[in-house]
């Protein structure tokens, strides 16, 4: 079982590192005006992990596309082919 949904197991990572900072972060400096601060680069850092995440999905759509285009310009191909081999 998976931690997150992502294939990369490096997002993982990141993801417990980024969230293992944030914590820490504030056990350190406590809820002060630096608050803001953390808040800000731990979203930014959240932000770029879920860009990747659609990222990595819309890869995986654009492959499979151009697999089938692939695979219709093949069947394209031996149906002319056949064709001029009859009427040749």
């Amino acid at each position: 079982m998976k931690l997150f949904k992502s294939s990369d197991p490096w997002t993982s990572v990141v993801i417990l590192l980024t969230v293992g900072l944030f914590s820490l972060s504030l056990g350190v400096k406590g809820f002060t005006h630096e608050l803001f601060l953390d808040a800000g680069v731990f979203l930014v850092s959240v932000k770029l992990i879920l860009m990747a995440g659609k990222n990595a999905a819309l890869e995986e759509r654009i492959e499979h596309h151009l697999n089938q285009i692939q695979e219709l310009l093949k069947v394209n191909a031996t149906h002319a082919i056949e064709k001029e081999n009859i009427g040749g």
